[in-house]
């Protein structure tokens, strides 16, 4: 795999103003207050990082129109069954439904759910169980609603008839995410992460894109030289021009205008090729180079198909809770949305991993699988309640544009959900999105399910591959997630059991290549006799350990903003699966135990108490409390303080003596021995420069007599001087304490 697609190989990293300014080298680039690890040293942003806001908007931008595709085709998809096909202004309020509820569950995603930066949309494993549900006879649409001259969509009776469809979608939708949100919050994936392992995610990625393949070759089969030139595009500025600074003129303050460097090509690679793309399809639509007969090779490449979309839309639209009517329960619906539940968590594990691997975040802990799954839960429900007719899920093709663009910034997916909302709101502007030509976006999802695909498989890299028990996992594994699908899709009337729920169930679960290959791993990693090692679950599982008790962990997964900073410590909380259990103690007894050594374990005369907060670095770490012990307290300290600097001055005076133009430094060493007293404690001073009393005994190597002489003479006049001001500094103590 290449640099540019994983962060495991140390590559040239961008300087210190990646983007607008002159370029320090070093692997530890530091922007925004945070120190960049070797694993992400060649992320133009790793996570934590904070880009400047423009730079935040047109990432974001690009990472919508990457997940554009998939977002427009749920959609369209169902459109037919639930027979829409014939009403495109309702299919664009279903498009800005699902950008705006896509937004939402991205920004709870990455504030509260596995905080990774992925981006939530519509997933394809509900969409076969939910043809599935309309294809039954009580769901099928009248005669009348296929022709076109007979449809009056602002009718009632036709409104009527593709909203019932779209509740009963909406209840099963809802029901299942119950249960997705139950197995998230109660932990039962993270306890089944103690058994998946590399052999088990290798498999799972890669099947998230490999059947893909069906999808994204008739995307852009529909015309092969618009798709090739994206794919040329992209890989020209993700690859070859990535390292290439173009001028640009910028405006700083006092600074005024000049030229500086940006990387343009290896921050936006994605969003350039589009836009060209799109131009270029564009052009050749004005001068009628593109076939207008709709049955002609390379007619769905014009930016004209999609027109009356773009015109018939609103200009505002504000989606809502239950806008198409009271959702409805069938039994059918639900036990087949939940079979799609079931595939889609298996798939977003594996995205979670990827993606974590591919931004340079350590691997998430089990409470932030726990949380993600749970959250993606909570994305579903609401994606039922406003009525997508889909649920929501990880986004594999933005995992993937995480590897090609180089910024894994946190911030940059919560620009990209903001972007998703004003899409679902501003119905023009989701529809002109919705307007780019087909064999554009088949393109770009040749690069991106390629990225995805061999982000499964360099997990591979942990297992020992010269085992034949693993060769055999991994190759049987991948190969029936091909296979069965494939045969399953063409033979599904061999697997009918007579129990239509059942069907469906099964229907789904096998048509599901990454469910099948995920299970076959899963199953057969835990069942063959192996070695941790060479299960590759030694070092697997010690970098889960180091990911859940590492700073670095604690900062990527913790939940934002102080929550649960102060009950983390609770019993409570701790047996909650999705809360990050101690986290918070962990930091507080590793600040303890740091403040407790800097004072050289000395002891105190009263008892200290520690501030609820860390202090700022002028304050000390510790509050005295103010009552009569307090003086005391403080005179024995500058008591203390002040027999050391007695001390001081007395040893420098006779390095005053000792020391002459005369007499060797050597022999002055055996003058300057100094009975050795009692400890004293000075633990009143600054934490810097805590110390006990001088040693028994000073030694000096420095031939420079003359300069120690006249260093000793300066230090004991001025140690004389402060020994003598502090028995006055304790008669005011009182004074100072009332105050």
């Amino acid at each position: 795999m290449t640099s540019a697609i994983t962060s495991c190989e140390p590559s040239q990293a961008l300087r210190e103003d990646d983007v607008l300014n002159g370029h320090t080298e070093g692997p530890n680039r530091k922007k925004g207050g945070q120190s960049r690890s070797a694993s992400s040293s060649n992320l133009v942003y790793s996570i934590l990082e904070v880009p400047p806001w423009y730079l935040c908007i047109l990432m974001g931008i690009q990472h919508f129109l990457t997940a554009l595709g998939g977002l427009v085709s749920v959609p369209l998809i169902l459109a037919k069954d639930l027979c829409l096909q014939h009403d495109p202004l309702t299919q664009s309020y279903l498009i800005s439904t699902i950008f705006f509820v896509s937004g939402f569950c991205t920004l709870l995603q990455v504030f509260f759910g596995v905080r990774l930066p992925i981006l939530q949309g519509g997933t394809f494993a509900f969409v076969a169980p939910s043809l599935a549900m309309l294809s039954l006879p009580t769901w099928k649409c009248p005669p009348w609603t296929l022709n076109a001259s007979l449809v009056n969509t602002s009718s009632p009776e036709f409104t009527e008839e593709w909203q019932k469809r779209i509740r009963e979608l909406q209840g099963a939708i809802m029901v299942a995410s119950c249960v997705q949100m139950l197995v998230g919050f109660s932990g039962l994936i993270g306890f089944l992460m103690r058994y998946i392992g590399p052999l088990t995610i290798a498999p799972t990625i890669s099947l998230v894109a490999l059947p893909l393949f069906d999808s994204a070759g008739n995307n852009a089969g529909i015309h092969w030289g618009i798709a090739a030139m994206t794919i040329f595009l992209i890989v020209l500025f993700s690859q070859y021009l990535k390292n290439v600074a173009v001028p640009m003129p910028i405006y700083r303050g006092q600074k005024k205008c000049r030229v500086s460097k940006f990387y343009l090509f290896q921050v936006f690679p994605v969003l350039l090729a589009l836009c060209i793309s799109w131009l270029l399809c564009f052009v050749l639509t004005v001068t009628n180079t593109l076939p207008t007969a709709p049955t002609a090779y390379g007619h769905l490449a014009r930016t004209d198909t999609k027109g009356d979309v773009l015109s018939r839309a609103p200009w505002f639209r504000f989606p809502y809770p239950g806008q198409w009517g009271l959702p409805t329960i069938s039994l059918a619906g639900v036990f087949g949305i939940i079979a799609g539940v079931i595939s889609s968590m298996v798939e977003s594990v594996g995205d979670y991993y990827a993606c974590a691997r591919l931004v340079g975040a350590p691997p998430p802990p089990r409470h932030a699988v726990n949380r993600g799954i749970g959250i993606e839960g909570l994305g579903c429900l609401l994606a039922g309640a406003w009525g997508t007719g889909n649920g929501t899920t990880s986004y594999s093709e933005n995992v993937g544009a995480l590897g090609i663009t180089r910024v894994g910034s946190r911030t940059v997916m919560v620009a990209a959900g903001c972007v998703l909302l004003l899409m679902g709101v501003f119905g023009k502007m989701g529809a002109a999105f919705a307007t780019i030509p087909t064999p554009v976006i088949g393109g770009m999802f040749l690069v991106m399910f390629g990225v995805i695909t061999a982000v499964g498989i360099s997990n591979l890299q942990y297992v020992d591959m010269n085992s034949s028990r693993n060769l055999f996992i991994f190759g049987f594994s991948i190969y029936c997630g091909l296979a069965i699908p494939n045969w399953v899709n063409q033979n599904s009337e061999k697997l009918q059991t007579g129990i239509l729920q059942l069907d469906q169930v099964i229907q789904v679960l096998l048509t599901t290549g990454m469910f099948v290959g995920g299970f076959l791993g899963f199953l057969l990693d835990n069942t063959i006799p192996g070695s941790l090692e060479e299960r590759g679950l030694l070092v697997w599982n010690q970098i889960q350990e180091e990911s859940e008790e590492t700073a670095r962990a604690l900062e990527v997964y913790c939940l934002p903003c102080g929550i649960g900073s102060t009950s983390c410590t609770s019993s409570c909380a701790q047996r909650l699966p999705f809360w990050p259990t101690g986290e918070a103690g962990k930091v507080v007894s590793l600040l303890n135990s740091e403040r407790n050594s800097s004072v050289m374990n000395l002891k105190r005369p009263v008892p200290l108490v520690p501030h609820a907060s860390l202090p700022s670095p002028h304050e000390n770490f510790w509050n005295v409390p103010s009552n009569e012990d307090t003086v005391s307290f403080w005179e024995a300290e500058i008591n203390a303080l002040q027999m050391l600097t007695a001390n001081i001055s007395t040893g420098a005076q006779k390095m005053t003596e000792q020391l002459s133009p005369s007499k060797s430094c050597h022999p002055v060493t055996q003058h300057l021995q100094m009975p050795a007293k009692s400890q004293v404690p000075i633990s009143g001073l600054p934490g810097n420069i805590r110390q006990s009393r001088p040693s028994a005994s000073l030694d000096i190597y420095s031939p420079g007599c003359i300069s120690l002489t006249l260093v000793s003479r300066v230090l004991s006049g001025i140690l004389r001087e402060v020994s003598g001001g502090l028995p006055s500094l304790c008669s005011v103590l009182p004074v100072l304490t009332e105050c």
